[in-house]
């Protein structure tokens, strides 16, 4: 009796140790543990020809200013690699729209890395607001607490400095913000609002009606089901009619709008 329990117990904690394996390598490989995630994945250089590795990795027409995050846990922050990339894209925009501010990282490398007369703006919930964040009921609890504690920031990394006068910074909840006098305005547009599933919907539309023409719409945290459920489902689903792309090694999703496509025939 003894020897068939241990024999039990040693297979279970066989399959739970091989879950966890495959788990942990389906997650440093950006893929879904039974096969690839839906969306396309692309390689980096095919973001942005400038990404192109040289002999010795990136070229120094990547080189930017740049504020590492390294060890430190950050609020809702992309990763190094992610935020050297937004800030490299930025120097090929003067127009950038961003969803989700947080501690406006994002929007200080975008105005420090961009050229002279660019204009970035950015849209909170500011801490006083918090009240007017609408949860749908297909958002899960936990992506409501989250997005929540992100909107917590009264200033930001770009406060104070020589490049807060490119920044824009917009209050408010991005759901019922009207983004029309922004429609076909942005080179660059960044989704990195609330992480539940009506709020992604509903950024993701705006953010594609916000774009130019040939402009970029980048989501972050696109990073699998078990990371943001509501990002990995809205994505998903919308892809089925719009073609996004995963961008290897990142937790980003990209579409770039078709040159002469009229905001009025994109997502509604």
């Amino acid at each position: 009796m003894t020897g068939w329990l241990v024999a039990a117990f040693l297979g279970v904690a066989c399959v739970l140790l091989g879950g966890r394996v495959l788990t942990d390598r389906a997650r440093r490989k950006q893929r879904g543990v039974f096969g690839p995630w839906p969306l396309a994945r692309i390689p980096l250089e095919a973001l942005d020809p400038v990404f192109a590795a040289g002999p010795h990795g990136p070229t120094v027409a990547t080189e930017v200013s740049f504020i590492g995050r390294g060890p430190m846990t950050v609020p809702g922050g992309t990763s190094d690699a992610e935020a050297w990339i937004l800030a490299v894209l930025a120097r090929r925009a003067t127009t950038m729209f961003e969803f989700g501010t947080c501690t406006g990282k994002t929007a200080y490398l975008w105005a420090r890395n961009a050229s002279a007369g660019s204009r970035v703006v950015t849209i909170t919930l500011a801490p006083s607001q918090q009240h007017q964040y609408v949860k749908s009921g297909k958002d899960s609890q936990s992506d409501t607490d989250f997005a929540l504690r992100e909107s917590a920031f009264e200033t930001f990394v770009y406060t104070g400095t020589d490049v807060a006068s490119g920044v824009e910074q917009l209050y408010g909840d991005s759901k019922t913000f009207d983004e029309g006098p922004y429609h076909d305005w942005a080179d660059l547009v960044f989704v990195d609002g609330s992480h539940a599933r009506s709020y992604v919907e509903s950024d993701s539309a705006k953010a594609m009606r916000i774009v130019k023409p040939g402009g970029l719409v980048l989501w972050h945290d696109y990073a699998g089901p078990r990371h943001a459920p509501g990002v990995f489902g809205a994505l998903n689903a919308l892809a089925a009619t719009v073609p996004l792309q995963h961008v290897g090694g990142t937790t980003f999703a990209v579409w770039r709008r078709p040159r002469g496509a009229p905001s009025a025939q994109l997502v509604e």
